[in-house]
């Protein structure tokens, strides 16, 4: 009997479980493997006792429409940086992959599947180096891996965008307010970019592209006859004027690495103010809203998709690949094909051109 351990890492996603399950399904179709869940990606090999659990049809029954995941899942530390608490009481991290390769040959893990984002399949990268049979999943609402054309997750993300963006038109109209949405999407605007076209933005502020606050400020007059009127505007949280940096700080979180983002949408208010719009100004940020709740059915075919081919890749014992789509077809690609250049919006790329047509101001 062949074992199959799957886990997911990183911020949790809508389409986690549909992946799951159709891992876990296609594999009941073989008499010959069994699969196993590590608990909050790699932390259920590396912590005593393992937090390992079995994964069957049963398990899996009814999983599909759910958010979130039922293996839990973490974006601090892993196996390259593992924290540990020293006897003074104080955090430091350690190089545990060695360890617990031998812990899953313990345990008989013939492979492994990882369901994550750019950060997680660099895990894997590293891990298939050490020897380690992997396959990777890519997993982000960020939609920031380039070796796809979607990530699962990111359709439902810009559905719960956009409806947000749909409901501050209302308030906004009634109250004749600029309302700034913040929504997600680190250093890659498309949650920004796709939610304002669908929500009818008149201005999207992204990462791709710096903005010029007088620009915006122009914009945002025509918005208005004699202080009536309205302008919606959807900014990225990873977002910059030309002249500033990203908003937010450096995490204190043992085991977190990246750059916490957040506040774009307060300090680009401030500057519209310092600037002289009068207008009453409102925020809204939209938060993790983005990453829970039921997948669309986009996602949780996608997801469903990503799950067979992974298992059927570890079947055939083609490791180091992360599975990927390419319209129409799933393939799969080297881990390191996959992580060679991140997925951001060009300003020459036709959503851009489309938005532009639509009179959406990037403030460029």
């Amino acid at each position: 009997m062949k074992r199959l351990m799957v886990l997911t890492g990183g911020g949790d996603c809508p389409g986690l479980n549909a992946v799951i399950r159709a891992i876990v399904k296609r594999a009941s179709k073989e008499k010959d493997w069994e699969v196993i869940g590590c608990i909050e990606s790699f932390n259920g090999v590396l912590r005593e006792p393992t937090e390992i659990i079995e994964l069957n049809e049963d398990s899996v029954k009814g999983i599909l429409v759910q958010g979130g995941t039922i293996l839990g899942t973490t974006n601090k530390g892993g196996p390259f940086s593992y924290p540990v608490k020293s006897q003074d009481g104080t955090w430091t991290t350690v190089d545990v992959s060695d360890q617990m390769i031998r812990k899953l040959e313990y345990l008989g893990v013939d492979a492994v599947i990882n369901i994550g984002g750019d950060g997680s399949q660099r895990i894997s990268k590293r891990l298939y180096e050490k020897g380690l049979n992997i396959i990777g999943v890519p997993k982000t609402i960020d939609d920031d891996l380039s070796a796809t054309d979607f990530t699962f997750g990111f359709q439902t993300a810009v559905q719960i965008a956009t409806e947000a963006v749909d409901k501050l038109v209302t308030t906004a109209a009634s109250h004749n307010r600029v309302f700034i949405l913040e929504v997600m999407g680190r250093d890659a605007g498309w949650i920004a970019l796709h939610s304002a076209i669908a929500g009818g933005a008149d201005i999207c502020i992204i990462p791709e592209i710096p903005y010029n606050v007088e620009k915006l400020k122009e914009k945002i007059a025509t918005r208005y006859k004699k202080d009536r009127g309205f302008c919606i505007i959807v900014v990225a949280e990873g977002a910059k004027s030309a002249q500033g940096k990203r908003v937010g700080k450096e995490s204190q979180e043992v085991g977190y690495e990246n750059f916490r983002l957040g506040g774009i949408g307060e300090a680009l208010k401030q500057e519209l103010v310092d600037c002289g719009v009068e207008h009453d100004i409102r925020v809204s940020v939209l938060g993790h809203l983005q990453r829970g709740g039921t997948p669309i059915a986009f996602d949780r075919i996608l997801a469903s998709e990503f799950g067979v081919k992974a298992f059927e890749l570890a079947m055939a014992g083609d490791f180091g690949k992360m599975v990927a789509y390419r319209q129409p077809n799933i393939i799969a690609v080297t881990l390191e094909d996959a992580l060679k250049e991140p997925h951001l919006v060009t300003e020459d790329s036709d959503l851009v051109k489309t938005a532009k047509g639509l009179g959406i101001e990037f403030g460029d």
